[in-house]
């Protein structure tokens, strides 16, 4: 069986390498005679690549002195709870900005436990651009401020760091976690599920400034308590053992292309070709503003709509799966992470060309 190209948005393609590595340790994983999903959390093997994946990780973002790396479960829609519970008391102001569906969600949740304080609303343009920084609205008094840089959904992203004072700035990175470098050391928290540039589903990377631990309401659940994983090292309850593992061959594997540079010139040239071709298109158009298009999500939308099932019918046949736009937006779009190659993406432009000298 040949492998297609998945440009899903999550769970997404691994690299390639990493999967012959899984497939290799599945029956026997380092002379144990067992798989690593039969081994002990608690045993010093599992240790050892629970300890190597958090070195690995740290080195890859440049993590300073300070912060505290965590692998909680839930995905990064628990840290949506998880963020106010931790860094806020009931009542107190918090500002988010809205920029898309992830941004609402996790809006709608920090309004269970605080004041939210919107910040600036890109709905009056569905979405297809981030606000004027002038026009922000923030609240020094804020408890932290929180953003979502990339929507997956919407394929917006900001393509700078918010300024926000000394008020604490959290990150919802997990479309964008390890596709470039990351000046981490701007941030309060930084989360990311794992299925889209670390691993497969089930477990979460949060990244928390260690002054920011022990500020957890009280009564808050043991499992929703950033501290406690911190101080159980991520052990306080069974993890996900195998996502934790695949999260560190993945982690081994960006150190071995040559890091997160090295990365980010690979997804910088795959979005520039991918644009560049919808752009010269008059059959393909983006709905988001140039000057803050994603790198990891590409939306697109044909001009005949009617031709939407073809079109995906017709690329399935090609190899190329998963094109489908979220179905709060339509159209088209390809995720184009990590994994995903130079040549996947232009196999998908020369399928769209085609497609067009045919349909358009």
């Amino acid at each position: 069986m040949s492998r297609v190209y998945n440009f899903s948005a999550g769970p997404a393609m691994l690299p390639e390498p990493v999967l012959a590595r899984i497939r290799a340790d599945i029956p026997d994983w380092q002379n144990t005679g067992m798989s690593v999903m039969e081994v002990s959390h608690r045993s010093k093997e599992f240790v050892a690549v629970a300890e190597k994946a958090e070195a690995d990780v740290r080195q890859l973002l440049q993590i300073p002195d300070g912060y505290s790396v965590l692998f909680p479960q839930g995905g990064a829609t628990l840290q949506f709870a998880m963020v106010p519970l931790n860094l806020s008391e009931a009542g107190s102001p918090v500002d988010y900005l809205n920029t898309g569906s992830w941004s609402e969600k996790a809006i709608a949740e920090a309004r269970k436990f605080c004041a939210v304080n919107v910040v600036a609303n890109a709905a009056d343009s569905n979405y297809s651009r981030i606000p004027a920084v002038a026009d922000w609205q923030l609240d020094p008094n804020a408890a932290y401020v929180h953003y979502t840089p990339n929507e997956t959904i919407g394929g917006v992203e900001f393509h700078f760091v918010p300024e926000v004072g000394n008020v604490p700035l959290v990150a919802d990175m997990s479309s964008t976690i390890l596709s470039r470098p990351v000046d981490v050391g701007r941030f309060g928290v930084i989360y990311a599920g794992a299925q889209k540039n670390i691993g497969p589903a089930g477990i979460c990377l949060v990244i928390v400034r260690d002054d920011l631990l022990g500020r957890a309401r009280q009564g808050v659940p043991s499992l929703l308590d950033w501290s406690v994983y911190a101080k159980s090292d991520s052990m306080v309850n069974t993890p996900p053992t195998f996502a934790w593992y695949v999260a560190g061959l993945v982690f081994e594997y960006l150190l071995e292309q040559g890091g997160l540079a090295v990365m980010a010139e690979r997804n910088e040239r795959k979005a520039k070709l991918l644009y560049e071709a919808i752009d010269q298109s008059a059959f393909y158009s983006c709905p988001v503003a140039p000057d803050c298009r994603s790198w990891m999500n590409v939306p697109f939308v044909l001009s005949v709509p009617e031709l939407d099932k073809v079109f995906l019918e017709e690329s399935l046949a090609a190899g190329l799966t998963n094109l489908k736009g979220h179905r709060s937006v339509g159209g088209m779009r390809a995720s184009i992470y990590n994994a995903m190659s130079e040549k996947g993406v232009l196999a998908l432009i020369s399928f769209m060309q085609e497609f067009e000298r045919r349909r358009g």
